[in-house]
């Protein structure tokens, strides 16, 4: 089993910056995907962006450009978020996930990013 525990959110202004973190532990070796994932009030939560183990990403149209994930490769339990130009439309409660080979999913608490003047 893998523990997630997301941090970074907060509030931001239109057109700012926020990078969010993942930190996992557990079984990190078993993971072979990760994502960040977001819910906006009212809406189904939605894919955000994705990597894989082998480094390929995956992003959704409205965030491509804007926003980018990674991994610390020094230290492999750590994923990033990094969240550029952020529109009102962004703010939601963002979530870590992790898909592991035996196709268990793990998911963060959640932080909050509100993006507002």
């Amino acid at each position: 089993q893998v523990q997630l525990v997301e941090s970074g959110g907060g509030l931001v202004q239109p057109g700012g910056s926020l990078r969010l973190s993942c930190a996992a532990s557990g079984s990190i070796f078993s993971i072979y995907q990760m994502g960040w994932y977001r819910q906006a009030p009212g809406k189904q939560r939605e894919l955000v962006a994705s990597i894989t183990s082998g480094g390929s990403t995956n992003y959704v149209d409205s965030v491509k450009g804007r926003f980018t994930i990674s991994r610390d490769n020094t230290k492999k339990n750590t994923f990033y978020l990094e969240m550029n130009s952020l529109k009102p439309e962004d703010t939601a409660v963002y979530y870590c996930n992790a898909d592991e080979f035996s196709g268990s999913h793990s998911w963060g608490r959640g932080t909050q990013v509100t993006v507002s003047s």
